[in-house]
């Protein structure tokens, strides 16, 4: 788990090799950077770091200046690793070089994330053995051969498991960074980071969506359930069934749960699961109502089974939630 301090704060270590992409190391220093308490006070502080410090290729044209060392990995609180495409597919377990290897030991205590195939690292590494892991749609089958004692989840857009996450292709990092967030400082904070970025706080769904597959003859492509998930969103409180959703965009069962998992990478009450969790979420933080109340207006009927559902989403109870991030919220520009 990440050591959020109350004063302190959250030292992020980028680690980047040769054939960094740069979109990666910069939309870690772009969110991570816009985060800040009510009075504007950055919650956390950025380096960016390699084995070797200076100067660093990447898959442009260009090279960009690492001024710190592997050192700065010791005292960071998270730890990212972005992708590579000239080395990482290369990686097996135990391949890393001896200076790498080191360096990512010595952060033993911190939360470690990688972007896009920045995973084969935390594979190579052994951070991944008995773990769930994802990476991006290209190589997951790569990934699965390379690294057999971890379960690859080739659909979704991250997988968080505690102390060391995953995530998909360059843009899922994005998506990465805003749930790390979100988990260190709430809802509020991460949806605050996502506008000022102009990007979405949550991407509905996982990179299933994403991959090409054959287009079967007679079906049409676009997002066939956009209208239940609109419908279902509005009425999260409400008791919502499969076949009511399923009536909503005029679809048998199920044809709509295939289309549904096609386009969402998740089944059709999974994904509603979440939304009301997701609800429940930004009510505890930002209203007085009683856990009751709240489990009523996000759909779970009672204040066990919202706990039930938040335990196994977040680990937490909703009472401990509330009282790490109740009032951690930032104010929109402009209000």
């Amino acid at each position: 788990m990440s050591r959020v301090r109350e004063q302190a704060t959250h030292r992020v270590a980028i680690l980047v090799r040769n054939g960094v992409l740069p979109m990666e190391l910069g939309l870690a220093h772009q969110l991570f950077g816009n985060a800040t308490t009510r009075s504007g006070r950055p919650l956390y502080t950025i380096l960016t770091c390699a084995v070797t410090p200076g100067m660093i290729r990447t898959d442009a044209d260009f090279p960009i200046y690492a001024p710190h060392g592997p050192q700065a990995l010791a005292s960071a609180d998270t730890v990212i690793v972005p992708s590579t495409h000239e080395q990482d597919e290369d990686l097996k377990p135990g391949g890393l070089d001896e200076g790498l290897a080191a360096a990512l030991d010595s952060a033993r205590d911190a939360r470690i994330a990688s972007i896009c195939t920045g995973a084969f690292v935390l594979g190579a590494a052994g951070l991944l053995d008995g773990l769930r892991a994802t990476t991006h749609w290209l190589s997951t089958d790569l990934f699965a051969r390379a690294f057999p004692a971890v379960t690859v989840d080739p659909d979704v857009l991250y997988v968080d498991e505690g102390r060391v996450l995953t995530s998909a292709g360059e843009a899922a990092g994005i998506d990465l960074c805003l749930h790390m967030i979100r988990r260190d400082h709430g809802s509020a904070v991460a949806a605050a980071v996502a506008r000022r970025t102009v990007v979405p706080p949550h991407r509905e769904g996982g990179q299933a969506q994403y991959i090409q597959r054959p287009v079967p003859d007679g079906q049409l492509t676009g997002s066939a359930t956009s209208a239940s998930r609109a419908w279902a969103l509005a009425r999260l409180g409400d008791p919502l069934t499969l076949r009511d959703l399923a009536a909503r965009d005029s679809m048998s069962v199920r044809t709509y749960s295939r289309r549904f998992r096609e386009e969402t990478g998740l089944t059709p009450m999974r994904w509603i699961a979440q939304r009301r969790v997701d609800r429940a979420r930004e009510l505890l933080e930002q209203t007085d109502h009683t856990v009751d109340r709240i489990a009523a207006e996000a759909g779970f009927g009672t204040g066990a089974s919202l706990r039930q559902h938040f335990q196994a989403a977040l680990g937490v109870s909703p009472g401990a939630y509330r009282a790490t991030f109740r009032g951690s919220a930032v104010p929109p520009r402009g209000t």
